[in-house]
């Protein structure tokens, strides 16, 4: 087993890594990190129907998608990570319980009744502190999930709220829950390097055999490799989604813009924009075949809010209708 922390607060790098290690090596390992401001979501969810993309555009928050399924996360400097990767049989690699079991130990000897609730909830009273995920590739796990430890918990839910469009999708949706801190219920004060050094020690007791693990230039080139062709990429970030359709209206002064729109591998297969009521025939067909991304539909559409074009709304309000 291997214990590597991670130098980096990349969110791309970082995800990726759980990968690299999953798939290019034998050994376990112990990987914990931190993360700047980022949403990360799960394998099989539609990235729009998950983010206040308003706010995450506005605060400039990076989206990730993750290789395993479950719901949402929002990580911050505050929020600490941690992955087991082990080898095993077909059938026994998947356990909540086992890979939760040393952080809901660390905290039980703070005195903080943590426990785990239903399969991968960690929880404080009923306040879930842990989100947790697992990914099977071949006949390895990979088990990963968060620690809010002093995260800011407003950031949090502005980011992975919905801001008012209808999604329907087949997609695995998000299960809100409310949170806290663990630094809230601590008897004492504890720095969150003080707590990284806790949960150290104790999988360090279930795993003695455990030696620091360092990337070498080729570990690092080849994660940077992941990340610049998958995980940073819109094609995995966005267009992974399953085909969904979205549906939003906003009331004006001047009137009610509505839009529908049918997506599928992130593209717009077709489109209904209203005014009043009224069909927008130019507008729509320009948004047809358009990736559904923030900057690419208000490049398409651009034309249409200049001079000598009258249009009754802004662009701004436009592209609010379509995200």
């Amino acid at each position: 087993m291997f214990l590597y922390l991670s130098s980096t607060q990349n969110p791309y790098f970082n995800i990726a890594t759980e990968e690299y290690f999953l798939k290019n090596f034998d050994e376990g390992f112990f990987y914990l990190y931190i993360n700047q401001p980022s949403i990360i979501v799960g394998k099989h969810q539609n990235t729009l129907a998950e983010i206040n993309t308003a706010y995450a555009k506005e605060h400039q928050i990076p989206v990730v998608r993750r290789l395993s399924g479950g719901g949402t996360v929002f990580h911050d400097t505050g929020n600490l990570n941690y992955c087991f990767i082990e080898q095993g049989s077909q059938g026994h690699l998947v356990d909540f319980k086992k890979y939760a079991q040393p952080v809901l130990d660390v905290l039980n000897r703070l005195g903080i009744p943590a426990y785990l609730r239903g399969k991968s909830d960690l929880v404080i009273g009923d306040q879930k502190f842990s989100g947790n995920a697992e990914h099977v590739y071949k006949n390895r796990v990979l088990h990963h999930g968060t620690m809010l430890f002093s995260s800011a918990l407003d950031q949090l839910n502005a980011s992975i709220a919905s801001d008012g469009g209808a999604f329907s999708d087949k997609a695995v949706r998000s299960n809100r829950s409310r949170v806290t801190n663990i630094s809230e219920h601590l008897h004492e004060p504890l720095t969150i390097e003080d707590f990284i050094q806790l949960v150290v020690n104790r999988v360090t007791k279930i795993y003695p055999e455990m030696k620091p693990f360092h990337l070498s230039g080729k570990d690092q080139e080849q994660i940077e490799h992941l990340v610049a062709t998958k995980y940073q990429t819109w094609d995995w970030v966005f267009a992974y989604s399953p085909p969904y359709e979205f549906m939003r209206s906003i009331k004006l002064p001047q009137g009610t813009l509505e839009v529908h729109l049918w997506v599928e591998k992130g593209n717009i297969r077709n489109a209904t924009c209203l005014f009043n009521g009224q069909g927008l025939e130019q507008l729509t067909q320009v948004l047809i075949q358009q990736k559904h991304a923030y900057e690419v539909v208000k490049q398409s559409i651009l034309p249409f809010f200049g001079p000598p074009q009258k249009l009754p709304f802004s662009i701004e309000d436009f592209t609010r209708c379509l995200f």
